[in-house]
C-alpha cells in the first residue's frame, strides 16, 4: 500500500522478479479490502507492506491497527520517507514485523520481505 502509484509499480516490480505475487492498494481502506477479500478467498497474504503517510487517506498506522483487528497473526513491513517518525524506530510496538525507509533497494525490499515472512531475526 502506498499513494504513490510510481513506487507501488516499482517495488510491485522487483516483488515479482523476485518471484512473489503483488496486490496493489493505494490508501488504507483498499488495503483493507484487499486484505479481507484474500483471506476469505483462502489465499491470504503472506505479508503486506504498508507505507505509513497516505495524504488525504489511511495511512499504515491505522490501517495497521485494523488490520490486527481483523488477524492478530498479520505479518506487515511499515515504509516510509520520514525515518524520524517514530512508529519507523519503534515499529514492533505498533505490531509491525519489518521496517524499510523509502526509497527501497532491492537486496533490502527482498532481504526484508523474506525475514518477515520466514518469522527470522
Amino acid at each position: 500500500m502506498d499513494d504513490e502509484e510510481m513506487l507501488r509499480e516499482a517495488a510491485g516490480q522487483m516483488l515479482q522478479h523476485m518471484g512473489y505475487e503483488v496486490e496493489f492498494a493505494e490508501d488504507g481502506g483498499e488495503a483493507l479490502e484487499l486484505y479481507k477479500r484474500a483471506k476469505e478467498s483462502g489465499r491470504p497474504f503472506d505479508v503486506v507492506i504498508l507505507d505509513l503517510t497516505v495524504p488525504g487517506g489511511m495511512g499504515g498506522k491505522e490501517t495497521m491497527k485494523r488490520l490486527t483487528e481483523m488477524d492478530p497473526q498479520i505479518r506487515a513491513i511499515v515504509s516510509s520517507g520520514y525515518s524520524n517518525d517514530p512508529v519507523m524506530a519503534e515499529y514492533k510496538q505498533y505490531g509491525f514485523r519489518g521496517v524499510m525507509a523509502k526509497p527501497y533497494q532491492v537486496y533490502e525490499l527482498g532481504q526484508t520481505v523474506h525475514k518477515v515472512i520466514t518469522g527470522e531475526d
